[in-house]
């Protein structure tokens, strides 16, 4: 009780301050800050993107893509890695629970949209077509930047890449001369609104053409307070633990990149199972945990600029990536507590070409192959009796996802003032889900053909006009095809192992503009979602009350959409900001009804600014916003997670002040919705957190 008054006492002090700081720094004259002209930015930086597999100016690439560069990871303080895309421009983030979260992108979300960490896939076998933690298992420490690519990719990286590609970078430091040197990092951070404590600590020696780097994190999260002083939501704590470490070494134009990624979160609890949802007088479950949910990334890439008169560069990856998906589980009332083991071991590998023709063609083509291996078993005891059995494990154990990819995209062009993409790819799957402890297993082999087109015109130097056609699919993954048992929503999910590859037919069109004060974009898009595989009820019901679903191909869905975001340096010291995303979708069933769509964000984004106050001091105030959410799918109605009638609109106001207070050591400090408002963002399954005041002291040596 004393440290939430304390903690209360000093967030309501902070609002105080820091709304007098805001207006200081706002109405200082700007002439004053003149001594500083020299040390601060002019002009704002060009962007540099990998969205079509070759690192090239953003502005000269057609699709439409959001970056989160170094200098924003920084000024963030995360709790798992979505949250460093909040407030991006055609990104909304749903949280289930406070260790997980999910990006929706384009009215995508979960294995619709796909994944990758340094060129490598995280999506593996079992994620789901839904909300899911796998994301939050990438280290938000060891992040350099971040890209999302928004709509179908497929192409260029196969499966799943439907709503988009969102792309993780981890750092890779680089010296120069030819003494060993070395530099560190020590990081401490504290937050009010869920007691938060984080750690982090990296260290990289080298020197030119070799560096050995490597770092540790640890996060302790308690239960999260609520807006409005509503309290404490419990349980909502956890704990992450996690390492890297990476090896580059860099000779002539060859290079060799060694890297190892582990996180850990222990014990991760299920709020939303755990605390009674919309419609509910009880909640879903007793007990339920991931316990403990932990993911091992090692990754090899070899890359030779050069290495003939017709080939530009080769890249070749070689990966494994292990995800553990333990859980502990008891459903409300019963006496039966289920402990899981599922697993993925997902190897990969891709090689990968570029070739220039002449002077008006460029050609950027591979492979890929991807081997993907689900263990699966599930032990039930009674707690009454202590009597263990062993019932249906949640996926087939020892069931099989292998794929391979072949791709090639071009970029011709045709005129000083136009470029045109073309590209094709050809996907092979071949799926084995035994029948082990169930009835249902099968043998199913997919072939898939896509491609996309895509034009850029140079209306001006600083103002290209951009159009994107393309075909996105996904394959039926294991979770689709043999997952039996409980599921959020009070629903329970028996196998089906007769399922199609869903499909997505895309359009848009835009205009992207980078002047020496300005950039930003302005999108439209139109897509048709076909053979949506979702979990439909069967009619029946488990002896605990659940709901019998199962998955299918079902529907039709439109989507279409407005995406818009910028920059401007208003000053020498001052960046204004602000990005707007606008999602409308409609589903059409078989019988010719309609209904909106499932898990359509309502209309939100983020403006604010960042002023240089000194070079040594700078300051972000901002807002972010969200309109309400009315239009919702019978689905939505019946979710736990949403509310009924339409989940109310919001606007929260935040600020961040960093402070340079000597070349070694610096201090940030963050207060996120700055006037307690009580809210909760669209599908999420727990109430964000109330005012947060996060203090960040960081040392570099």
């Amino acid at each position: 009780m004393f440290v939430f008054f304390l903690t209360s006492s000093l967030t309501h002090f902070l609002r105080r301050a820091l709304s007098l700081a805001l207006l200081l720094i706002l109405h200082t004259p700007l002439s004053a800050h003149s001594q500083y002209q020299d040390a601060l930015p002019h002009a704002l930086p060009e962007m540099t993107v990998t969205a079509t597999r070759e690192e090239r100016p953003l502005l000269e690439t057609p699709q439409a893509v959001t970056t989160i560069e170094p200098d924003d990871v920084a000024r963030q303080t995360p709790g798992v890695l979505p949250d460093l895309l909040r407030g991006a421009t055609g990104v909304f983030i749903q949280q289930t629970t406070p260790g997980q979260a999910a990006p929706i992108i384009r009215g995508l979300i979960g294995s619709s949209v796909l994944m990758l960490v340094d060129g490598m896939r995280l999506n593996s076998a079992f994620f789901r077509p839904a909300p899911n933690q796998y994301f939050a298992l990438v280290d938000p420490y060891n992040v350099e930047r971040l890209e999302v690519v928004r709509g179908p990719s497929s192409t260029l990286y196969g499966s799943d890449a439907m709503g988009g590609v969102v792309q993780v970078f981890t750092p890779t430091p680089t010296f120069s001369g030819e003494q060993w040197q070395w530099r560190g990092r020590a990081l401490g951070q504290f937050g009010s609104a869920d007691l938060s404590q984080v750690s982090r600590f990296s260290l990289a020696g080298g020197r030119k053409g070799l560096s050995l780097s490597g770092g540790v994190t640890y996060q302790n999260r308690d239960d999260l307070r609520d807006g409005g002083r509503l309290g404490k939501q419990y349980p909502s704590g956890f704990d992450v633990v996690a390492a890297n470490g990476k090896l580059f070494v860099e000779q002539a134009h060859h290079d060799f990149l060694l890297n190892v990624q582990y996180l850990q979160q222990p014990k991760t609890p299920r709020f939303d199972e755990l605390t009674p949802g919309f419609g509910q007088t009880q909640p879903s479950s007793t007990t339920f945990f991931f316990e403990p949910n932990d993911r091992l990334f090692v990754h090899g890439r070899y890359r030779h600029h050069a290495p003939f008169s017709f080939l530009d560069a080769v890249q070749l990856n070689v990966a494994l990536q292990a995800i553990n998906d333990d859980r502990r589980a008891r459903d409300f009332g019963s006496t039966q507590e289920d402990r899981e083991r599922n697993d993925s071991q997902l190897i990969g590998t891709t090689l990968q070409l570029t070739s220039h023709w002449r002077d008006w063609v460029m050609f950027t083509y591979g492979g890929e192959l991807y081997f993907d291996s689900i263990s699966s078993r599930r032990r039930q005891r009674n707690l009454d009796t202590g009597a263990v059995s062993r019932p249906a494990s949640r996926f087939a154990d020892a069931s099989t996802m292998d794929s391979i990819g072949l791709y090639a995209q071009s970029e011709i062009f045709l005129h000083p003032k136009l470029t045109a993409i073309l590209g094709g790819r050809f996907s092979y799957f071949d799926i084995n889900v035994p029948r082990a402890d169930r009835a249902v297993g099968a043998q199913l082999n997919f072939r898939d053909l896509t491609g996309n087109v895509g034009l850029l015109y140079r209306l001006l130097p600083e103002v290209h006009l951009v159009t994107n056609f393309g075909r996105g699919f996904r394959a039926p993954n294991l979770f689709d095809l043999s997952t039996l048992g409980s599921r959020p929503g009070n629903r329970f999910q028996i196998p089906n192992a007769h399922l199609r590859p869903e499909q997505i037919l895309s359009v848009d069109a835009g205009v992207k503009f980078a002047y020496a004060r300005a950039s930003g974009e302005l999108f439209g898009f139109y897509a048709s979602y076909e053979d949506k595989i979702e979990a439909v009820p069967t009619g029946d019901r488990t002896p605990e009350g659940r709901q019998i679903v199962q998955s299918a191909n079902l529907n039709r869905v439109t989507l279409v959409g407005t995406e818009a975001g910028g920059r401007w340096a208003w000053s020498d010291h001052v960046e204004v900001f602000g990005t707007f995303t606008f999602t409308w979708g409609k589903e059409r069933f078989r019988d010719g009804n309609q209904s909106p769509a499932d898990r359509i964000a309502p209309p939100n984004g983020r403006i604010g600014l960042l002023a240089h106050v000194s070079p040594w001091l700078w300051a972000e105030p901002f807002v972010e916003y969200a309109f309400a959410q009315h239009r919702l799918s019978d689905r939505d109605r019946t979710d736990p997670r949403i509310n009924p009638h339409g989940t109310p609109g919001w606007i929260t106001a935040s600020f961040r002040i960093g402070w340079e207070m000597h070349e070694h050591l610096s201090a940030r400090l963050a207060v996120e919705n700055l006037f307690d408002k009580s809210y909760r963002s669209h599908g999420s399954g727990i109430n964000a957190p109330g005012t947060n005041a996060i203090l960040t002291l960081e040392a570099h040596f």
